[in-house]
């Protein structure tokens, strides 16, 4: 009995507590921004009238990272971040300092951040607040009284649910989403590690609704003021000392090989020479509601999966699935048998073992290959590492990679419509966590990414063939792709070693699906 008293008063005194979020004051979009430069360049389009939006898709490291500058530079009233993760390295240190010296100029800054990433860092984002146009907030935080580890543990179920919304707006007019965070490996600087991954940006209308999901969860209760949550409040010296050192590393990557890539990338050439080409579309924003993460994950009416599901069932012809992550489930399965037995091409692109960067998801996934091969579904898997040559080439400019990782999460309808957003389709997005995208009407935007498909997935990922072995009548996959810039054919996972597939062999037996 003395045991239990102890384990229980163990249990007690371990217990997360958070302060009482009070200081937390409402604020919303601006509306009058019509005037703003992106508001100009909106309304010089006739199609503006008609409620059309204007998108550019972001499909490299390096346009990404400069549209982002580019519009951190036009603001006038508004930025406002929404992000999963903002790393403390190269690329967070560039565009933080972009939105330093927007602040500088008068304009709001609103960053909202998930938890997943930022206790160890308290004391700067809350010095960093301190800037009289700069606020900071964390969504659904962890307490900062005992380890995070205890927290997943007993809080199971709720930290572990985490808002992985990935948002850039500025001036409520203009507004970059995707499934990039913000960090080297997601825009071309990491040496080790090169996500390939897939951005939009929209000026007009889609803006607008970005910003109405950016304040429901700007004023939720979940979403707690920074320096609430340090363990001592950062003074104004604590503030200016910060900035000081800030400002100094800032400087000193001004003269780095990346950013002589930045300024020479295809989107800074066409800005300089102003012959920036905007797509005009149609488009809707759907975004998960920040409650999704405090009810029952069985609630379907919280779930943007809902939203998305008539687009992908009004397929016709074709259906072009890109997700990192990818988990179908049984439910899952069957949705992509019954398109197939309608007639429609179903061609999806996902993460070999060896690309991955979450085993434990590919664990999941492996369980229904067999089952999508068998349904006609056309399977590939990203191929993880450059070519010998390319790997002779890495230097301080990053040419080459060692691992190439899919990052992007989109989907293409019979060439006509495209969804690009935050969403993995796999039960931790689709359930667990909120999300948010954006759907556009338009055959040329979405005839671009399938093309892309079409040109670059055969030469940079394994197509997966299921075959029976003659003698026996068994299933197995064989790998069809490049080896050393060769065809090849290979029978087992390719380029993981034994002791990795050997993990994935027991992970996928362990009941965990529902948080993969």
């Amino acid at each position: 009995m003395r045991l239990v008293l102890l384990l229980l008063a163990g249990l007690l005194g371990g217990c997360a507590v958070l302060p009482e979020n009070m200081e937390r004051p409402s604020s919303t979009a601006f509306t009058d921004v019509e005037g703003t430069p992106l508001g100009r360049v909106w309304r010089a389009d006739p199609r503006s009238a008609e409620g059309m939006s204007a998108f550019y898709l972001l499909g490299n490291g390096l346009d990404a990272f400069v549209a982002r500058a580019a519009l951190a530079r036009l603001a006038t009233k508004s930025i406002d971040l929404q992000y999963y993760m903002i790393h403390d390295d190269h690329v967070g240190t560039l565009l933080m300092h972009e939105v330093l010296k927007a602040a500088d100029r008068g304009v709001r800054v609103r960053i909202l951040l998930d938890d997943i990433d930022e206790g160890h860092r308290d004391f700067r984002i809350a010095a960093f607040d301190l800037h009289p146009n700069i606020e900071v907030r964390i969504f659904n935080p962890f307490g900062r009284n005992v380890s995070r580890l205890w927290q997943y543990v007993t809080g199971f179920g709720r930290q572990t649910r985490r808002a992985h919304n990935k948002s850039f707006t500025v001036d409520n007019m203009a507004a970059v989403l995707g499934g990039r965070n913000i960090g080297d490996e997601y825009f071309e600087r990491d040496p080790e590690l090169a996500f390939q991954d897939l951005d939009v940006l929209g000026i007009g209308p889609v803006a607008r609704e970005v910003s109405s999901s950016f304040d429901e969860y700007w004023n939720h209760e979940l979403s707690y003021p920074a320096p609430l949550l340090a363990k001592r409040r950062p003074t104004e010296a604590d503030h200016l000392d910060l900035r000081r050192r800030f400002e100094e590393r800032a400087r000193e990557l001004e003269h780095s090989t990346y950013l002589d890539r930045l300024r020479h990338s295809d989107l800074a050439r066409r800005l300089k020479a102003r012959r920036l080409g905007f797509t005009w579309a149609r488009a809707r924003v759907f975004a998960d509601p920040p409650e999704k993460l405090l009810q029952a994950p069985d609630q379907a009416d919280s779930r943007l999966i809902d939203e998305l599901l008539p687009y992908l069932e009004s397929t016709q012809r074709e259906l072009i699935v890109v997700s990192p992550y990818f988990v179908p489930g049984k439910a899952g399965v069957a949705f992509f048998r019954r398109l197939r037995e309608r007639g429609v091409k179903v061609r999806i692109l996902t993460n070999s073992l060896a690309s991955t960067d979450v085993s434990i998801v590919h664990a999941g996934y492996v369980r229904y290959r067999k089952a999508l091969l068998r349904a006609g579904v056309e399977l590939w898997e990203l191929n993880r590492v450059t070519s010998k040559e390319e790997r002779k080439e890495m230097s301080e400019g990053y040419v080459g990679r060692s691992k190439s990782s899919l990052h992007a999460k989109s989907f293409v309808v019979d060439r006509r419509t495209l969804f690009i957003g935050s969403l993995n389709l796999d039960p931790r997005s689709v359930v667990q966590n909120t999300e948010i995208g954006v759907v556009i009407e338009s055959p040329e935007l979405a005839g671009e990414v399938a093309n892309a498909f079409d040109r670059d997935v055969p030469e940079e990922a394994f197509r997966l063939e299921l075959v029976k072995e003659p003698e026996t009548g068994q299933e197995k996959i064989l790998w069809h792709g490049r080896v050393n810039g060769r065809r090849a054919t290979l029978e087992s996972e390719p380029h993981a070693g034994f002791w990795r597939k050997l993990g994935i062999f027991f992970l996928r037996w362990l009941p965990i699906e529902s948080q993969i």
